[in-house]
């Protein structure tokens, strides 16, 4: 039998990765569990993908893509005369308004680095792309610092299913950008 040319297999094999992972978890995830779900054969994800690291590694890449995608739309990070923290915390707002499967998935691929040593690089990458246009609004250290909270932030949100606070995080970052902060106000 001759092989059917799918240029989009790939693509769909890691849309289905996503799939499982934001159904099952980093632990449903198998080439196996993928293929099902992609409706492939079992042969196609290992061709394309040797390892499980290799397609959680393409998985992470493309869901960072939608993090980068709200932050293109607004377009706003890099310009001196917006309020920064005001964009960051509207920025967190939209992405965390957005699916919210999605977002969760994010953060699951992303932890996972911790446990799998391949996924650290993209992992990075996400928080390079973020500290790289900051740098540009701020220094490098007080850059880290802000994704550092963003990241805390949606942890928190996503952890504790509360409401995102925008005035909260409008506040926070303010204090990190050295704008100070009223006393007393946000959270205890």
């Amino acid at each position: 039998m001759a092989r059917r040319y799918d240029p989009g297999r790939r693509q769909r094999i890691i849309d289905a990765a996503i799939r499982v992972v934001g159904a099952k978890g980093i632990a449903g995830l198998s080439h196996r569990s993928v293929a099902a779900e992609a409706d492939v054969p079992l042969g196609s994800t290992t061709y394309h993908f040797r390892t499980l690291d290799d397609l959680m590694v393409a998985a992470l890449r493309q869901v960072n893509e939608g993090f980068a995608e709200v932050v293109a739309a607004r377009g706003t990070l890099e310009d001196s005369r917006a309020d920064l923290a005001a964009e960051l915390a509207g920025l967190i707002g939209e992405w965390l308004a957005g699916d919210r499967t999605g977002v969760e998935l994010e953060y699951e691929l992303y932890l996972a680095a911790l446990r799998r040593p391949a996924l650290r690089p993209v992992a990075a990458e996400w928080i390079d792309s973020l500290v790289g246009p900051l740098s540009r609004r701020t220094d490098p250290v007080t850059a880290r610092a802000l994704v550092a909270l963003l990241d805390g932030i949606c942890l928190q949100v996503l952890l504790t299913d509360t409401p995102y606070d925008e005035g909260y995080a409008r506040e926070v970052l303010g204090r990190i950008l050295g704008g100070g902060g009223r006393s007393g106000a946000g959270r205890s």
